[in-house]
Parts: structure tokens; sequence; C-alpha cells
């Protein structure tokens, strides 16, 4: 290699790790405490009525925390464990005080274990096992790439269920295809059963549970605590993370436009808007990974009441996003460096609760 070429690799090399850099400023105005230790992969986790917390761990394990205990959760399906698959998110019945169900999203075989694709499921807890377990949903065809399973949960207030499954990698079959699962958002019933008003009922050959298409991999859902609208995240490829508003039978347009490239650094589209397709309210590039995803409506973080809270997976930290308009005006990091940012949720007395890879759940503290 000449000096010359020396030099210009150079300069290319810290031009590419300067644009990488994730510029966004720091918050250091809290603190943490560790409230449920040693856990791999915190993927998800609710609170049940009397403060104790059930937790999905991504390798296939469901934990009761109660009062300092851990215990295992028993009766799962039988967890299909492939790259991003496992056992994934967890959410509550609106009603379950009332009715007892508990959902959960996983990625699921069949039976010659032939590749894997996201299942729904609900059951009841009784004794520290699973009972009344129902599958509600199986995406198919099953596949043996690792990559794109979603798969976040979120009820509106109307009671419907929604889900997402990412496209499972395969990029330009399944997201604009409404014949095919992933790549999209779907709506269900809260016993597996199609919504009558969802958007391709009437559809030849669609899949009747899709309500929105042309999705990468959402791994954050969440509803407006004041729209009640269904807000998103999803991962872009090398640029072009999204969050978006989820309106019935709209195409948010993956592959076609994007503000990403390709992790090798081509690109794969030109565009990144195009007619019948819906923009993003924010996009992140670089991309921050995102996963998981909240609203604070608590009175105890002063100046943050309706921000939206996005965990990063690659910078590790918590971002804090200032909504305006439907538009992120502000964002700040929150736990900088803990680690993979992986779920989060307000829990019953008002407190951020966030799950950290190998760490476990912090609790936010904010300094007097």
């Amino acid at each position: 290699m000449t000096i010359k070429s020396f030099f210009l690799a150079t300069i290319i090399l810290f031009s590419l790790n300067a644009c990488a850099q994730d510029k966004t400023p720091v918050n250091i105005k809290h603190s943490y405490e560790t409230i449920v230790t040693e856990l791999n992969n915190p993927w998800g986790f609710v609170f049940l009525p009397d403060g104790s917390m059930i937790i999905t761990e991504k390798a296939g394990e469901l934990i009761h925390f109660n009062k300092g205990e851990k215990s295992k959760i028993l009766g799962l399906p039988k967890i299909e464990l492939l790259g991003q698959g496992g056992l994934m998110d967890i959410e509550l019945h609106p009603n379950y005080k009332d009715n007892g169900w508990l959902y959960l999203s996983y990625s699921s075989s069949n039976d010659n274990n032939d590749g894997a694709n996201t299942s729904i499921m609900r059951a009841k807890l009784k004794n520290n096992a699973l009972t009344n377990v129902e599958i509600l949903y199986k995406a198919l065809p099953n596949s043996n790439r690792g990559q794109h399973f979603g798969s976040r949960l979120e009820f509106d207030n109307d009671g419907y269920l929604y889900f997402s499954i990412g496209d499972r990698g395969n990029r330009d079959v399944n997201p604009q295809d409404l014949t095919k699962d992933c790549g999209k958002i779907y709506r269900i019933n809260d016993d597996g059963s199609i919504p009558e008003n969802n958007p391709f009922i009437n559809k030849k050959n669609a899949k009747k549970a899709i309500y929105s298409y042309g999705h990468r991999n959402p791994q954050g859902m969440v509803k407006h605590p004041k729209t009640g609208k269904i807000w998103t995240h999803e991962h872009g490829p090398r640029g072009g993370d999204e969050i978006n508003i989820i309106e019935s039978g709209k195409n948010y347009g993956w592959p076609v436009i994007s503000y990403g490239i390709n992790y090798s650094g081509t690109k794969f589209t030109e565009i990144t808007e195009a007619p019948g397709m819906e923009q993003p309210i924010h996009h992140w590039t670089p991309s921050i990974a995102p996963s998981g995803m909240t609203f604070i409506t608590s009175d105890i973080y002063p100046n943050w009441k309706d921000n939206l809270l996005v965990g990063s997976l690659k910078f590790q930290y918590l971002d804090r996003c200032v909504i305006k308009n439907n538009k992120v005006v502000k964002e700040e990091r929150l736990l900088d460096g803990i680690g993979r940012v992986r779920s989060m949720r307000q829990g019953p007395d008002g407190y951020i609760y966030v799950g950290v890879e190998n760490v476990g759940i912090v609790k936010i503290i904010p300094n007097k």
C-alpha cells in the first residue's frame, strides 16, 4: 500500500466511524436501582395486579418475580430458539383482573422441526403454571433464517390485540405481499378470531389478520395514552430505523422506500418516499437498533410527562423522545452505557422499569 492510499484509507475509516457515532446528548439527572438481577435477555415483562412481575427470557423461560424471589412458570409450549427468535413479548388482557388471560409471542416450529416462525398464544396462570393454553396465530411458512421475528403485543382501547411479525429476512417477498405472513402488523380479537372490520377481510387470498404492511422488523409497540393510536418502531438496515403511527390498511413502504442502505454500504432503493406509502414520523441514521417502547404518563419525572421512551440495543441506552404534534423534537440518552436495552414499561407505582440484557430490570429514579 502506498503512503497516499494508506492516508486515504485512514480518512475513509475515520469518516465511517464518525458517521456511526450517536450524537444524542446525555441526561444525568437521574439514577437507577436494580430490581431484578441475573437476567440474560428480558425480552418483555408485565406487572400483575399484586405488584409482582412476569418476565420473558428469550432463551425460553417465563419467570415470576415476587417479593424479591424468582420462580419458573411451567407449561410453555415448545419454543424454537433460532437466531433472534425465542420467547419474546408478554401482555395482559385489559380485563386481566376479571378473566386472567395473558398473551405471549414466541418462535415455534412444527413436528418436523423445520425452521420457525412467530406464534401468538394466550393462557391463564395458576399455581405458577400456565393453563388453558390457546394458540391464536401461527405465521407460515416456517423459515430457517434467524432474523426478524418481531414481535410486540399491544391492546387498543376497543380490546383488539395487535402484534408485529418481521419480514423474516425475506425482504423482497414478504412485506408487500398481502397473501403472505411477515413484514406486517396484525389485529385480532382477544380470542384469536378476526375482526369483521379488518382492512383486508374481503380481499381475495389476503391474510385476514393483517392490519398494515410494508414493515421490516417492528420490536416496539405501544398505545398512545391520549389518542389511543398504536405506535410502533422498527429496525432499518444500516440507517433508517423508524417510528410509525399505525393506520388501518396502510403501506409503510419497506423495502420500496427506506432511509437505510444495505449493511455492505450499497443501496437497495433509490427513493425515500412514494405515492401510497406512509412516511415515518421519525427515523434514525445511524441506526440505534430500537427495542421496547413506552410513553411516560407519571408525574414522578419532572418535565418528562408524555415523552416516548425507546431502547437502543446498539448504543446501549434509553432514548427519551420529546414529542410535539406527532414529531420527535428532542432526544436525550438515559442510562447511558448501561447495556443493550431490550424492554421497558411504566409500573403501577409510576416509576419506569427497564429490561437490560445481562443486567436485569432496573428502576429509573429522578435525582432530587
